[in-house]
């Protein structure tokens, strides 16, 4: 069975004219033609062209896969080994982005719309975005991450640079306080925790003793949470772990 060039353009998803220039320049030139001189292309044909598809997907030039396609001394088993191992390394690209824009969409539903530059200025070397995607899989059905996503959504740089500034504000004072040995349940450390939980309520989401506490469990748990306020001061987590706790218990 011959095929028209018609029938081969529309099988292969390719142009008919994109076939009359693989005959032009020798790459595919049909088996066959009618009387009329229409082409007309059979199964090895058809072969061939699915293996010059392939390697364009893959990136090689025509040039490269008429050497490949003609050499009268290659392997058909090594050209498919070759094949496998490029297809192979594809898929795995094509994976990994395809997990970057879901990791962008779903970035995208925590609100922090900021240009680049913006986000940079802002957080810094931090990329809020980075843990998005995790923060929806954990929270993303509770009242609180709801909340916190409609409200961010609206801020813009100015707002997030005061986020930032009255955060680092009551960090300061939190390092200080346990530099100065100030005791984890004592009024002033406890002091510092309720301004804490009242910074989330006002900025995020209506941060109740539950939820805090169940912060700062995380804030041990989790090292990257550690680690951010570690880097500070060693044992500065479980410092303010101690004080949310302890102003839990007393307020609550």
């Amino acid at each position: 069975m011959s095929h028209t060039v018609g029938q081969v353009a529309e099988l292969a998803g390719v142009t008919v004219r994109t076939l009359h220039h693989y005959d032009e320049i020798g790459l595919l030139t049909p088996g066959g033609r009618t009387s009329a001189g229409y082409r007309r292309y059979d199964a090895a044909d058809l072969d061939r062209l699915q293996q010059i598809l392939l390697y364009r997907e893959l990136g090689f030039s025509l040039e490269e896969i008429a050497v490949i396609l003609d050499d009268p001394d290659a392997d058909a088993r090594e050209h498919l080994r070759r094949q496998h191992r490029l297809l192979t390394g594809r898929i795995a690209r094509l994976r990994e982005m395809v997990a970057a824009v879901e990791y962008v969409l779903e970035a995208q539903k925590v609100g922090i719309d900021l240009t680049p530059e913006e986000k940079f200025e802002v957080f810094g070397d931090f990329d809020p975005d980075q843990y998005a995607a995790e923060a929806e899989q954990r929270w993303g059905g509770t009242d609180a991450y709801a909340e916190s996503a409609r409200r961010t959504q609206r801020y813009t740089k100015e707002d997030w640079l005061r986020i930032q500034q009255e955060t680092a504000d009551l960090l300061e004072r939190w390092i200080a306080a346990y530099d100065a040995g100030v005791p984890a349940d004592s009024e002033a450390g406890m002091a510092l925790a309720e301004e804490h939980r009242q910074q989330l309520s006002k900025f995020f989401y209506d941060c109740t003793f539950e939820i805090h506490t169940g912060l700062a469990e995380m804030y041990l748990a989790d090292e990257r949470f550690t680690r951010n306020y570690d880097q500070h001061r060693p044992g500065l987590a479980q410092y303010v772990h101690d004080t949310i706790v302890a102003n839990a218990i007393t307020r609550a």
